[in-house]
């Protein structure tokens, strides 16, 4: 019944804001255009399209939210009026009421505002689908006079996102049992990966811990800047950082206006991405435009600022290595070793014809290389990788469904920052050095430091354990050699056999051939 519930606000949401009419209008058939005429009968839709769409989704909730934010930053695949709306939702969701925002903070605090902060910003810098942020300064303790960004968790969203995860859970049992390729997609797995992240989001310490590790992780980088987290001050529902300035990452022209270096810019942004993937195996899951800024200060100038740490991805040893190997290959244009490692880690069935794989993804992949963004068709691309995970029944990998997502993400800030970037030559030599690092002597080194706690824990044990063995276990390994020489002695009279047969077959073999040259003679 509530899924019921649910699937009604949907139905009504979309009838509400007319987005069967926007659907509807995007095709060039006269009887579709026809039918969007008699839908839209009675209904006031003078509204923008893409303003409508964005009311939509803010009005469904953080889920569809989210949904907008991914396809904010696709403006190859989104017409200009609908891509310049939904990028309002990277940080312009509508605020919930400053008051409660107080009470929250005050209620974490177990203290009046005035007692924590001098100065507080009752309106909000920035409101997004989970949180918002107010500007505020500190009163006193070792912070005293310190600036700092409150960020501080929306009321009531853990039954709002189970609401959602739940009508999810349904419809992606629906696509498995009705669909062919529901197998293949795994939709049940892909909605429980999502709903573990949805979850860690609405945990704000937990958002302080990962933007701490991403910060010690980036610190010899010196490409981006991550706030300090102020842990006397983090709580479940309210987290209190260092306060960052800067320009968001789309104002391009702004940007361009102070002198950054636009190119140098989106090759840095590849290069962030692939250490924190491939390097560290721990990456900032959520980069769309409003979580990501450039610093103007003298100091730091032209850096990217990273904001928002609610949904990260991990990567184990086994998935960094399988995709450095895949993204390698795919660079070299090694299309055959593409095809090897998807067989080899079971994405394919392993019947399947490494040639036919490997014509496959030529077609594929060979048009848009040695191209700039500009001239990529992602859709295109999409499409017919679609259809080729089909024809080889390739398996959708839930664990990585967050990376796909952070692509998407990258590829999009690419386009708008340089669509001249070329992304292969970009990240091909990082990769390449990686993969030297790997099977290097460093490397070899680093295995070694890792396990020598462990070593020095065992090598002093060893001759006591040594002698426990032998101690103990006199009469177990007596007889495991017994039953040893047995076989043995059994496989050599065998082996007698063996031989004294064939010894006696060639004796027999000579002494006919023998007698018949004797009786010709």
């Amino acid at each position: 019944m509530r899924h019921l519930f649910r699937g009604v606000t949907i139905v009504w949401v979309v009838l509400r804001y007319g987005l069967d009419e926007l659907v509807l209008s995007s095709f060039e058939r006269p009887a579709l255009r026809l039918l969007t005429r008699i839908v839209s009968i009675g209904r006031k839709l003078d509204a923008p399209r893409g303003a409508r769409l964005r009311e939509a989704l803010e009005r469904l909730g953080p889920i569809f939210v989210k949904f907008g934010q991914v396809l904010s930053t696709r403006r190859d695949l989104l017409p200009p009026d609908i891509a310049d709306e939904l990028a309002l939702l990277q940080d312009r969701v509508p605020p919930f009421p400053s008051a409660v925002a107080v009470a929250m903070i005050e209620r974490a605090f177990g203290k009046p505002l005035s007692a924590v902060f001098s100065h507080f910003e009752q309106v909000p810098v920035a409101s997004a689908s989970v949180a918002q942020v107010h500007f505020a300064t500190l009163l006193d303790g070792r912070h005293g006079g310190r600036e700092v960004a409150v960020k501080v968790l929306r009321p009531n969203m853990r039954p709002v996102i189970d609401k959602d995860l739940s009508l999810m859970r349904m419809m992606a049992g629906w696509v498995e049992r009705l669909s062919a390729d529901g197998k293949r997609l795994k939709p049940r797995e892909v909605v429980a990966e999502f709903d573990k992240y949805l979850h860690d989001e609405l945990d704000l310490l937990r958002e302080a811990a990962n933007a701490a590790q991403l910060r010690r992780n980036m610190q010899g980088l010196e490409l981006v800047l991550i706030p300090e987290m102020l842990w006397d001050y983090c709580h479940t529902e309210v987290m209190v950082m260092e306060r960052m300035d800067g320009i968001p990452i789309n104002r391009v022209a702004d940007l361009r206006a102070l002198g950054v270096d636009i190119p140098k810019l989106a090759r840095d942004g590849v290069t962030i991405f692939f250490t924190q993937v491939f390097r560290d195996g721990f990456f900032h899951a959520d980069m769309h435009p409003g979580n990501i800024q450039v610093s103007t200060a003298p100091a730091t100038f032209g850096r990217y600022i990273s904001l928002d740490f609610g949904i990260v991805g991990t990567l184990t040893e086994f998935d960094k290595e399988y995709l450095a190997q895949n993204f390698t290959a795919f660079f070299r244009r090694d299309y055959k070793r593409v095809a090897e490692l998807h067989i080899e880690s079971g994405w394919v069935p392993a019947e399947t014809r490494v040639d036919e794989l490997e014509s496959a993804i030529r077609a594929v992949c060979e048009p848009y290389f040695d191209r700039p963004l500009k001239e990529i068709s992602l859709g295109m691309v999409l499409m017919r990788l679609f259809q080729t995970s089909r024809r080889f029944h390739v398996e959708i990998q839930p664990q990585l469904v967050l990376l796909q997502k952070t692509l998407l993400n990258i590829e999009g800030l690419g386009r708008q920052l340089d669509p001249e970037l070329d992304l292969w030559s970009t990240a091909k030599p990082f990769l390449e050095k990686w993969m030297v690092e790997q099977i290097g002597p460093h490397k070899l080194l680093e295995q070694l430091k890792a396990e020598a706690p462990h070593y020095a824990k065992l090598l002093p044990a060893l001759p006591r354990l040594l002698h426990d063995y032998l101690q103990h276990k006199p009469h177990e390994l007596r007889r495991e050699l017994g039953t040893l020489l047995s076989e043995q002695r059994r496989t050599n009279r065998l082996l007698q056999g063996i031989v004294y047969g064939g010894v006696g077959f060639l004796l027999g073999l000579i002494a006919m051939q023998v007698l018949v040259r004797v009786r010709l003679w």
